[in-house]
């Protein structure tokens, strides 16, 4: 065999994989292929009826009664028809409340979850701070709520806002730590490595390179905490209460949505059912509005 014919021999051998590859599927492989699809897709429907559910009648009702003037004015008393009713003290009490929170559980939250990855790895420091954690963001609402109430609802000796925002900071606390961490964890090594071979230190590769790479992932964890704690109703009943009037600042009753819907959904009278449908739509158009403006301002400082 001459040298030509064997490199055409060779040449067809290396021909044959993708001749095999452009030949159609058979008949039993596309049929399972198109069973499996339908399947998958049939369950991703099912999985999404719920939501889809929910949502529709959260709008649906809510829409009825929407108007400014629930926006601006204050709960009105059962009854009198010639005032505005609204729930604005709530809506202001829920973004005070929520605030408070978020100031003190996102930069610890964020912080704590930088250390975990980056600079403590895996120490017995680092996983005694993980599984403590992991513990905090299984506890249920309403101990968190009751854990406020013996701490700041005592000592204070009165309802506050402060309590409030502390119940809240404590459940939205965890989820920032271990969403920032796993973030971070997607972060490539390469990113790390070429910061390395630049000269730079662990700390300002951190800063650098690795956390503007994963800030998305990190505001829609941030985002997922506040989403979270706008929704609380048990622990706001336990430390923060509630109010009829403005919020008269960080140390006393406050209003809230959560507790707004969970107070008017059980009321006997209907112009409060319809507040309640209104005010459980005002609360979801925020944290779908907060998302998506946080999105945007990512996207272009990303850019």
């Amino acid at each position: 065999m001459t040298h030509f014919d064997r490199t055409d021999m060779e040449l067809s051998d290396r021909e044959l994989p993708d001749l095999d590859l452009q030949q159609p599927l058979s008949l039993p492989r596309r049929l399972f292929e198109y069973g499996t699809t339908a399947i998958a897709l049939g369950l991703t429907v099912v999985a999404l009826l719920p939501l889809f559910a929910i949502f529709w009648q959260i709008v649906s009702q809510g829409l009825q009664h929407l108007s400014l003037e629930v926006l601006v004015a204050l709960p009105a008393p059962v009854g009198m028809e010639d005032q505005p009713n609204g729930f604005a003290n709530a809506i202001l009490g829920t973004m005070m409340m929520v605030g408070v929170g978020a100031s003190v559980s996102v930069p610890f939250g964020v912080m704590t979850g930088i250390f975990l990855s980056e600079f403590a790895g895996g120490t017995a420091i680092a996983n005694g701070i993980r599984f403590a954690v992991k513990i905090l963001s299984s506890v249920p609402s309403i101990v968190v709520g009751v854990f406020a109430y013996a701490t700041i609802v005592l000592a204070t000796k009165q309802f506050s806002a402060l309590a409030g925002g502390f119940a809240l900071g404590v459940i939205m606390l965890p989820i920032v730590t271990l969403t920032t961490e796993e973030a971070l964890k997607l972060v490539p090594d390469t990113y790390r490595l070429a910061s390395a071979g630049l000269g730079e230190g662990r700390f300002s590769t951190t800063f650098r390179a690795v956390i503007p790479n994963a800030l998305p992932a990190i505001v829609t964890g941030v985002l997922l905490a506040v989403s979270r704690a706008a929704g609380e109703t048990a622990p706001l009943i336990f430390t923060a209460l509630s109010s009829q009037n403005w919020p008269q600042g960080l140390l006393s009753p406050t209003p809230s949505l959560s507790v707004l819907i969970f107070n008017y959904a059980d009321s006997p009278y209907r112009e409060q059912n319809a507040l309640a449908w209104t005010a459980a739509f005002v609360l979801l158009a925020i944290v779908l509005l907060v998302n998506t403006i946080s999105r945007q301002v990512t996207r272009k400082h990303l850019k």
